[in-house]
């Protein structure tokens, strides 16, 4: 490779890759100027762990001639047996580098070299890539050039993988916090933090449908079951919900106990009223469902659940709240406050849906009038709404 070409390169990375804004983009181009600068590189491959809950890590696969694939992988990756077989696995467990020549019978070990010389190839080197943080990160290098890697092929991988670190480290950092933001406060309200909306009193108007719901009888149940079980019947009663909602355009804001707090923006990307209403409604009907067939077993009982959900509709401040320098972004005003009370009258009424007159007004069914209720904190009683098709059930 030429030297001059390498340091580039190099120098390309360390200011940032500027040239590439999307991380696809980022490996493509970093790829083609390692192959313009003589490295005989015929497929790359940078595999990033992740800080998710959900997701142990990012993959980025380029070829010549094709486009980027971008990928992910879960936490059962760490017990397949294709992992255990891998040489990423030396490299994520033990920061080595591993190189697997197709020829050399040691390589029968690693099912994927195997794959790979079926392909053409004849060399194969994953090297560590660690991060500041001491985290170990990999990447694999493959040639179908007759003679594999050079010494000096070789030397020029090791050579690029600080500054390759640098660049990656900091997408990774960006993917992270917003990976977390959108884990922790919602994806809209995650892309207005990192878009610079931090300080208190940071507050938006917006006009959307409040979700508020939470599960009948968790006081007692959380009495006569063990803290662990009740977790674990949290999450999975949560997830009954969270899929429908998020599926139908809203964002999760909020857990409060069993209580769970959405919106559904209003506005000219997503449609008019009407259609977003129509949404929210489609989504407490699938949640209905989802909690309906959640059966949960304990010792010889078999633990059914219902829950009540009010929807209302209406304006909202939207931002950040809080005391010193502890914030919460979150959503207030008279239309949450209604929405709160109307979801207590799902008890007594035993409904698990209940809708405000507004939202009854714009989301256009076949709706049941259940009467006028007095709300505290508002001089009118409010008219409730129930769908039609609900029969009421009133818990003991």
């Amino acid at each position: 490779m030429e030297s001059s070409e390498l340091q580039r390169i190099s120098k390309w990375l360390i200011d940032g890759a500027w040239s590439s804004v999307e991380p696809a983009a980022m490996i493509a181009d970093f790829c083609e100027r390692m192959v313009a600068a003589g490295l005989p590189l015929w497929r790359f491959g940078i595999f990033i762990r992740t800080l998710h809950p959900e997701i142990f890590g990012r993959n980025f696969i380029w070829r010549q001639g094709e486009e980027v694939e971008i990928g992910s992988v879960d936490f059962d990756i760490l017990d397949a047996p294709e992992f255990a077989r891998s040489p990423l696995r030396i490299v994520f467990q033990q920061g080595l580098e591993v190189r697997g020549r197709v020829n050399d019978p040691d390589s029968k070990r690693f099912p994927f070299i195997e794959e790979m010389r079926a392909e053409g190839a004849t060399d194969y080197v994953a090297v560590p890539v660690p991060f500041l943080d001491g985290s170990i990160h990999a990447t694999s290098w493959v040639t179908q050039d007759p003679g594999g890697f050079s010494d000096d092929d070789i030397a020029a991988i090791r050579s690029i993988i600080a500054p390759l670190a640098r660049v990656s480290e900091i997408i990774s950092l960006r993917r992270t916090a917003e990976m977390l933001l959108d884990t922790y406060v919602g994806n809209r309200a995650g892309a207005r933090i990192l878009g610079g909306q931090i300080r208190r009193g940071h507050t938006d108007t917006m006009q959307a449908v409040i979700w508020l719901s939470d599960l009948r009888g968790f006081t007692a149940l959380s009495d006569r079951l063990p803290a662990e079980t009740v977790v674990e019947i949290l999450n999975q009663y949560f997830d009954c919900q969270v899929t429908a909602i998020r599926g139908h355009g809203g964002e999760v804001l909020k857990f409060m106990g069993d209580g769970l707090l959405a919106v559904f923006p209003i506005d000219e990307y997503v449609g008019d009223a009407a259609h977003v209403c129509a949404q929210v409604l489609e989504a407490a009907r699938e949640s209905r469902a989802s909690v309906e067939a959640l059966a949960f077993p304990v010792g010889e009982v078999v633990e059914r659940f219902r829950f009540g959900v009010a929807l209302h509709v209406g304006n909202i401040l939207y931002g950040n709240i809080g005391g010193g320098n502890r914030l919460d972004f979150t959503c207030i005003g008279p239309a949450v406050n209604l929405a709160a009370r109307l979801e207590k009258i799902t008890g007594r009424l035993g409904r698990t849906v209940v809708a405000s007159e507004g939202f009854a007004n714009v989301c256009r069914h076949d709706w049941r009038e259940l009467g006028e209720f007095p709300i505290a904190g508002f001089s009118k009683a409010q008219r409730v709404y129930g769908l039609a098709e609900e029969t009421p059930v009133v818990m003991a």
